[in-house]
């Protein structure tokens, strides 16, 4: 059976030097064939949201799918074909913005990637320079959104870059604590600090970061991640309108 799902030699041949998205678009559906692109992309997604993208594996992928370990091969070529597969599903679940003005697009585009991104935390430091046709379309949106005769292509595209990185690190950061809370079995905000304690108490004995003490004192919204990335957002955009004057 495994044989049977492979793809022939003459097919394989065709397929040389073009791309994963190229191969997908010209190729047929296999006959009796209960796989497709969007199957496969769906059960690994489920997997890495559930287990982390370790375990996302051909043949971990294959008994999910009740298929031939080589089933999958049909479609992607490995493990890094099947990662391009999953973020360009992730991202055909991006609702896009309205077309409405650079700024409103911009934000609402941040904060749909952020709860993306936590939404499938295996997405951090995976998917930013990933090239697939639904992640295209994030760029692509917010380019539209900034032409016109004020700026510039180099511009515009630096201005994204600079949103859009912000977005992943933030998130990357959130993630990360997230993580970190998960395998020290802190469930919250005061579990997380109690943990940190003993380190946290040693150096501020030192007496070497007053200003970082008295945020420790006096911030309230500590735990709201939420408020700290739209403010930070917020910031980024406004810099973005000062310096463009737009």
């Amino acid at each position: 059976m495994a044989a049977q799902e492979r793809p022939g030699k003459q097919e394989e041949k065709e397929s040389e030097g073009r791309t994963l998205w190229e191969r997908l678009e010209r190729q047929a559906a296999a006959p009796r064939s209960t796989l497709s692109p969007h199957r496969i992309a769906a059960a690994a997604v489920r997997l890495a949201d559930a287990e982390g993208l370790d375990a996302v594996t051909m043949r971990r992928l294959a008994t999910e799918l009740g298929v031939a370990p080589m089933a999958a091969y049909r479609y992607v070529s490995g493990k890094d074909e099947l990662i391009e597969l999953m973020v360009d599903f992730v991202y055909g679940e991006l609702v896009l913005p309205e077309e409405t003005g650079w700024r409103e697009t911009m934000r609402t585009l941040a904060l749909r990637l952020r709860a993306m991104m936590l939404q499938h935390p295996w997405m951090a430091g995976t998917a930013m320079f990933a090239l697939t046709p639904h992640q295209l379309a994030v760029p692509e949106r917010v380019l539209a959104t900034l032409r016109g005769p004020d700026l510039d292509a180099d511009t515009m595209m630096a201005l994204f870059r600079t949103v859009s990185s912000y977005v992943h690190g933030a998130v990357d950061g959130e993630v990360a604590l997230l993580r970190l809370m998960q395998e020290r079995g802190w469930s919250d905000g005061d579990g997380t600090r109690a943990g940190l304690a003993p380190q946290m108490t040693s150096l501020m004995r030192t007496g070497r970061y007053p200003a970082y003490e008295a945020y420790m004192r006096e911030a309230t919204r500590k735990d709201d991640l939420t408020w700290q990335f739209e403010t930070g957002l917020d910031c980024v955009l406004d810099g973005i309108a000062a310096r463009m004057g737009i």
